[in-house]
């Protein structure tokens, strides 16, 4: 059985070689009251890394990404910036929800789309358009590292944003996704406990965690309560059992799960 590195928690030190990438929770309010729904994308089978699992849009941060971040918002740490600017490029490339992006009118989203997913920067974009995106709209909640030998690793920041209104219908990019929908958190989790989705390890502790607040502004709220450290899940033998770990200080209601059980990507 192959196993994450560290086995013991080192939240300080980033693993070698890993990639920084961003991912964005985008929330919207229910049509029945109950809690907001959030926008999941499938992946699709022959990707790398997770596999048909269900997955918050985003990606890996680009070398654009930080000149974006310091023409944009020039007073956000580097890293945290460009993470930005990549949770919503890439939420744009993938699903054809513009975020962060007011100047971006409905009608022009599936010809700045393509462009993007053509290799268009989006540095270019904007300077062409006169647009500014709006950085500051995002909730940073968590920063996850797992180190799992037989998978990549990324470094990914997790941000929480409203939802923007918008009037066309969201598709998934065919080359790494293959569904798209809205849905609880709770009822996501509902979905994967009984085998209809399958979720790694990180999406299942962030979707228990935003299951605990019913909006975005009340998870905002939340978030903020706890430091955005980094997580790089370890494994504890418990009475023989393996169990993987997380820190129990950064307001997640389940910290550790059986070894078996956990999909890793």
């Amino acid at each position: 059985m192959s196993s994450p590195v560290p086995s013991s928690p080192t939240s300080e030190n980033l693993p070698d070689g890993a990639i920084p990438a961003a991912t964005l929770v985008i929330m919207r309010p229910s049509d029945d009251g109950g809690p907001d729904e959030i926008l999941m994308v499938k992946r699709s089978t022959n990707m790398a890394f997770a596999a048909g699992a269900v997955v918050f849009p985003g990606g890996r941060v680009d070398p654009d990404d930080y000149l974006v971040a310091r023409q944009h918002a020039p007073d956000l740490a580097e890293a945290d910036g460009a993470a930005r600017v990549a949770a919503l490029r890439e939420t744009l490339e993938e699903t054809g929800l513009a975020v962060g992006w007011p100047g971006l009118a409905d009608r022009d989203v599936p010809d700045v789309r393509r462009a993007l997913l053509a290799g268009t920067l989006l540095s270019d974009m904007l300077a062409a358009r006169g647009d500014r995106i709006a950085l500051d709209s995002l909730v940073p909640f968590a920063r996850w590292c797992p180190n799992f030998k037989e998978a990549r690793t990324f470094d990914t920041r997790f941000y929480a944003v409203s939802a923007p209104p918008h009037s066309h219908e969201l598709t998934v990019e065919e080359a790494e996704h293959s569904h798209i929908f809205w849905a609880t958190a709770t009822n996501t989790l509902a979905m994967a406990d009984s085998g209809e989705v399958s979720v790694i390890f990180p999406t299942r502790r962030n979707l228990e965690k935003l299951a605990q607040a019913p909006d975005f502004a009340r998870f905002s709220d939340h978030a903020r309560q706890f430091p955005v450290d980094l997580v790089t899940p370890w494994i504890e033998d418990r009475d023989g059992q393996a169990f993987l770990c997380i820190p129990g200080h950064l307001g997640y209601p389940v910290t550790s799960e059986s070894f078996e059980r956990v999909r890793r990507g």
